[in-house]
């Protein structure tokens, strides 16, 4: 599995002078996953993610990205980098582009300069078709085939936030970050945005079975449980509750993650049945939820045992 991997967190800590946030995080994500993280609110979920993007560093520790090339050995991250994309709850499309020259705008800065733009003037003219065509394409992949020429007024919350995934998405990044991209959204735009999310796992899938590496993988912050066990092949929790005490430590140290298990794969048009996942969400929420409930913090991480012992899950197989 090592050779799959495409993050990896290696016992990162993190503290705001005096106060404690994050504690030895350690995670390694394969390629293709689609990771679920919860957890309370002032957990550290956001620091993580941060760290991750590049934007906040880890006090303590690292966190490494890999290209996915025979023979790198990965990259620390130092600062924001292309590798990784992110999409947050509050999308941020230009007004005055339509979809299209928005999911188009980064492959633009991407690969050209100013000075060429203006005096290269045909050559520009010929590889802006080139990024409008990829554009196109995407956004009919994410359901947007009819609305390439729309402006963000003049689409649903629903479209503006897939046209921000489809921004993210047509970089290629190593991984993609979404934070919470759903939580101001309708119940059935949600479950719709679900689902697409969904089919990119599924792409994911048939290129593993055909022998390709699955050219997405994706990290998603969710503060709903059946949305979690929903998209995700695996669902992880970080959390504050935990017993620190019993580790040796004087004080609290910080949160970290006290959960770590596969979760259900899902077809994309496959009924929904949330009863199947009670059992899971009850020990998620008493585990990484209940205050009351403090366990040692390595007793529910087993999702690389499961792994190992179940002969791989999902684009593990």
């Amino acid at each position: 599995m090592e050779d799959q991997l495409v993050l990896e967190s290696r016992s990162v800590n993190h503290w705001f002078g005096p106060k404690k946030v994050l504690y030895d995080i350690n995670l390694k994500v394969a390629r293709g996953q689609i990771v679920s993280l919860v957890g309370p609110s002032g957990c550290g979920k956001s620091t993580l993610l941060r760290a991750i993007v590049g934007t906040h560093l880890p006090r303590d520790g690292e966190v490494v990205i890999y290209s996915g090339k025979k023979g790198h050995d990965g990259d620390t991250v130092t600062g924001p980098g292309r590798d990784r994309g992110i999409v947050y709850q509050h999308y941020s499309l230009f007004p005055f582009l339509t979809a299209q020259q928005n999911v188009a705008f980064g492959l633009m800065l991407d690969q050209t300069s100013l000075p060429f733009r203006v005096f290269q003037f045909p050559k520009w003219r010929k590889i802006r078709k080139g990024h409008l065509e990829e554009a196109a394409a995407f956004l009919e992949k994410l359901g947007l085939g009819e609305s390439v020429h729309k402006y963000p007024h003049q689409l649903s919350g629903g479209m503006r936030q897939r046209v921000a995934i489809a921004q993210a998405l047509i970089m290629k990044p190593e991984i993609t970050l979404l934070d919470e991209p759903f939580g101001a959204l309708d119940e059935a735009t949600r479950e719709d945005l679900q689902r697409m999310l969904l089919t990119l796992y599924l792409e994911n899938r048939q290129a593993k079975d055909r022998g390709e590496q699955p050219p997405y993988t994706i990290f998603i912050v969710t503060h709903e449980l059946n949305e979690a066990l929903y998209v995700g092949d695996r669902i992880i929790g970080l959390s504050q509750y935990w017993n620190w005490r019993d580790s040796n430590h004087a004080e609290f140290p910080g949160a970290t993650i006290v959960y770590d298990k596969k979760a259900p794969v899902f077809e994309p048009d496959e009924h929904r049945n949330y009863e199947l996942l009670e059992e899971q969400r009850d020990e998620i929420r008493r585990v990484v939820f209940d205050p009351e409930h403090l366990q040692a913090r390595d007793e529910f991480r087993k999702f690389w045992q499961e792994v190992k012992k179940d002969g791989g899950h999902g684009v593990l197989k």
